[in-house]
Parts: C-alpha cells; sequence; structure tokens
C-alpha cells in the first residue's frame, strides 16, 4: 500500500514536501516543490498544483508502483490535479486522512529541509507553533535581504505583512534568555544588542547580536 501526503503547504518561508511511502516495506521518496512556483504570478495560476502531479510521477517510478496496488492520498487540496491524474490512469487510490507512518516521515523531513534553508534546530524543536506565520515572519525579518526570497511571496498575508517598516536600533540587555535570530545562537547577559522592531499583527521585538 502506497501513501503520499505533503508537509510545508501552510509555512511561508520554503516550498512544499510531497512524499510517498510503501507502508509494508517502509520505502520513502520526496521531492520539494520549488519556492517559484509560489511567486505572485504563479501561485495565482496554481502552477503548484501541476508540480504535484510532476513529483509524483517520479516517485511512482521509484517505489515501481503497480496499478492495481492500493493508494491513500491525502485528501487536501494540494493534490486536486494529482487525483484527476489518477482517475485518467486507472490508478487505485483513496482521498483519506494520512496517518503513520508516512506522516512523521514526511513532517521530520520538512523540518530538515527547513533547517537546510537556515531555520534555527531550537526554533523548530522547542517552538509549539514552528511554522506558524507570524513566528515565521520574525525570522524572516531577522534578515529580511538574504530571507525575504525564500518566502510563498504569492500569498495575500506576505502582501500584507512583506514589506513592513522596520525600527534598528541599539539596547543593553541585563538579563537575556533570547537567541539570536539571524546566527541561532544565544545572547548573552550583559550584551549590547541590536533590536529590530516592526508592527504586524502586533507590535514585535527581533533581538540579535550587536554585530549580526
Amino acid at each position: 500500500m502506497i501513501q503520499i501526503d505533503d508537509a510545508g503547504s501552510g509555512s511561508l518561508v520554503g516550498g512544499t514536501c510531497i512524499g510517498a511511502m510503501r507502508v509494508e516495506t517502509g520505502e520513502f521518496y520526496y521531492d520539494i516543490i520549488p519556492i517559484k512556483y509560489y511567486s505572485k504570478e504563479n501561485f495565482k495560476s496554481k502552477y503548484y498544483l501541476d508540480y504535484v502531479v510532476t513529483i509524483v510521477k517520479k516517485l511512482f517510478k521509484k517505489l515501481d508502483v503497480d496499478k492495481n496496488e492500493k493508494i491513500l492520498v491525502c485528501r487536501g487540496y494540494m493534490f486536486d490535479n494529482l487525483r484527476k491524474w489518477l482517475n485518467s490512469q486507472n490508478y487505485n487510490y483513496e482521498s483519506v486522512s494520512i496517518g503513520e507512518p508516512l506522516q512523521t516521515k514526511i513532517e521530520t523531513t520538512f523540518e530538515e529541509y527547513m533547517i537546510k534553508l537556515g531555520l534555527p534546530i531550537t526554533f523548530i524543536r522547542y517552538t509549539k507553533y514552528p511554522f506558524h506565520f507570524h513566528k515565521i515572519l520574525k525570522w524572516v525579518y531577522a534578515d529580511y535581504e538574504n530571507r525575504c526570497h525564500l518566502c510563498k511571496t504569492g500569498w495575500k498575508s506576505w502582501q500584507k505583512y512583506g514589506n513592513l517598516k522596520t525600527e534598528v536600533s541599539t539596547q543593553f540587555l541585563n538579563k537575556s534568555n533570547f537567541v539570536c535570530l539571524k546566527c541561532g545562537n544565544s545572547i548573552p547577559n550583559n550584551s549590547i544588542v541590536k533590536v529590530i522592531k516592526y508592527t504586524s499583527n502586533k507590535p514585535t521585538t527581533i533581538f540579535l547580536h550587536k554585530n549580526c
């Protein structure tokens, strides 16, 4: 039996991970929808849904999927065009809510991908909702020039919050439990820090090492 699921479609940063697993053997393959498919023009045209089909075709070849093999597809919108293709090719599939073993595997794979993009491990491991829009937005504004191109700029929320006015200053911190969102390292006590402030859905303050 084959499971197909996605991870990261709701994350402002990064593309979307599409994965397939043969449950009986644990064989797992994945690919990422490139961030260019989430530009304003491409996102509006929903080309990312076509790219899902392109990815799954490759994954099926790697897994050597037989048309009689049972396929469970996540019922989410990301697979709307895939379902049309599966129907046209007479695959034996069903739309369901995907659970284990694929769920954890694909979520972990997406986390590893995000770490490669620069998101601190501590941000992912110890933040309750690490891919919540405004938490990710804060990470983006910590190094805006180098991170804005990693964002799904076709989103309406990016149109609203993606070009905010910022104020930059310095401040002395006696006690710090902060992590620098630019380099990912801890900010020690009794430090002079760089401070970035902006207002999105609420006033937000970012602390960075002075020289970051």
